[in-house]
């Protein structure tokens, strides 16, 4: 069988493809005799074409390799090669074989003309690769869970019960469903989950899916591609879950997410994989899911109100956060910590009176610690000296921790006359029983106090 490299089919076709472009490209046949070399390879070797075809390549080059790669039937990639007219040059030299694997001839190529325009590539290159490397430890950066197991305050059995089943199940790729009450930090035990296991030196990136527009939650979770809709910015953007490939996304006050994206959510669990709106190409990821909600998921399930299979494939593990009123002995940890953070960022220097640690003790905290840190953070700036009393609470407190100790007796005048006289008594303990001095940080007149006293029976 004829070789197609000898063919004038071949040659002509090198004519067509190869004659103006700016590449300099020539072919042997399996002898090494050029066959063919184009007009960019000529100028180069500063030697005319018509001088070189048919001629062995070693009669043009004396110093050429290309025989030897050949004969061993293996490529040369990207060799540095020295010319006859002194010009050095990086080269490729390539053996070509037929469908049976017999050798026809051989591709030769300059890659750079100049090895300097190959340095200067390659440091280009590592420019780019450092820079890329840069910009992927600022994502992890910014996408970073700040806080660990350590930093949850809390000894409370409750507490520390919770704080084992982290440790349990954080090394294990499974998602996680972290149920409790607004306010118990289920975010913080989102971050622990994730330092604790082995993607901790990966991207951890939080999303609140009740805080985005609906219209906007697709674009932020999945990302999208340039010209993708109205607005879009030039060159797309990247969505949260791309972001977060290889670590783990926080997806809370997940209860709240449209029905229609549940549907798109639980796609992406059940094929790895996410598109961007605007591109049909899947995007493969490998990411673990840690979702939170305070409300009762299994309730909207019952009410189709969210999806039963997406409840089944977030809740593989559960993680339940006790509420403070569950582990009121954390509270003056709790307390002293967020006096300190108060403290350092604003100059105070305050620390809470026995009385008002016992009435932080004794309330219910509806709100939970994000509650008890915004009493604290009041009651710094309300506070006129370094103790903060019971005064410096929130009246609340007060009622409710008097309705407690008070439950058979607790119509509104009676628990109006006890919040006033436990008012009194803070304000002449504040004031070592200096009625005026008491009148005046109850903001009342000193007769009145005197009455209240009176009729309260307070005993000075």
């Amino acid at each position: 069988m004829k070789n197609f490299i000898n063919s004038k089919e071949f040659i002509a076709f090198c004519h067509s493809a190869f004659d103006n472009i700016p590449i300099a490209i020539d072919f042997l046949d399996k002898d090494g005799r050029m066959i063919y070399i184009n007009k960019a390879f000529s100028d180069f070797l500063q030697i005319p074409i018509k001088n070189m075809i048919g001629k062995l390549v070693t009669e043009i080059n004396p110093t050429s390799k290309f025989l030897l790669a050949l004969n061993e039937k293996k490529a040369d990639i990207a060799v540095r090669h020295v010319f006859p007219n002194d010009r050095e040059a990086i080269c490729h030299r390539i053996p070509i074989f037929d469908n049976n694997g017999e050798l026809m001839g051989g591709l030769g190529m300059i890659l750079f003309e100049k090895v300097n325009e190959m340095k200067e590539i390659l440091k280009k290159c590592e420019i780019l690769d450092k820079n890329l490397t840069l910009y992927k430890n600022e994502i992890a950066r910014l996408n970073s869970a700040k806080y660990t197991l350590s930093d949850i305050i809390g000894n409370a059995k409750p507490m520390t019960l919770c704080k084992k089943k982290v440790r349990k199940i954080a090394n294990l790729n499974l998602n996680v469903l972290i149920s409790g009450e607004s306010g118990v930090g289920k975010e913080l035990f989102a971050q622990a989950i994730h330092n604790e296991s082995n993607r901790a030196h990966m991207p951890f990136v939080s999303i609140n899916t009740s805080a985005i527009p609906e219209n906007l939650l697709e674009s932020e979770l999945f990302g999208y591609e340039e010209g993708a809709f109205t607005g879009a910015k030039s060159g797309g953007n990247i969505g949260k879950f791309e972001l977060a490939n290889g670590g783990t996304i926080f997806l809370d006050e997940i209860a709240d997410m449209p029905y229609y994206m549940q549907a798109k959510i639980l796609r992406v669990i059940q094929e790895k994989e996410i598109v961007r709106i605007g591109d049909n190409k899947p995007i493969p990821i490998d990411i673990k899911i840690i979702s939170a909600t305070h409300k009762n998921l299994e309730k909207m399930v019952a009410n189709n109100k969210f999806r039963e299979d997406l409840y089944y494939r977030l809740n593989v593990l559960n993680l339940e956060v006790p509420p403070l009123r569950e582990r009121t002995e954390d509270i003056p940890e709790l307390s002293e910590n967020f006096l300190m953070e108060f403290n350092k960022e604003y100059g105070f220097y305050r620390k809470l009176s026995k009385n008002a640690m016992d009435i932080l003790k004794s309330y219910s905290w509806p709100g939970n610690v994000r509650e008890l840190r915004n009493v604290l953070g009041k009651a710094c700036v309300n506070a006129d000296n370094t103790i903060i009393t019971a005064n410096d609470l929130p009246a609340n407190l007060f009622i409710d921790s008097i309705v407690k100790d008070n439950k058979n007796d607790s119509g509104f005048y009676n628990i109006i006359k006890k919040v006033e006289k436990q008012l009194i008594k803070n304000a002449l303990t504040q004031s070592n029983n200096n009625k005026a001095e008491a009148a005046r940080i109850l903001q009342i007149p000193r007769m009145t106090l005197y009455r209240k006293i009176e009729d309260l029976k307070i005993d000075i």
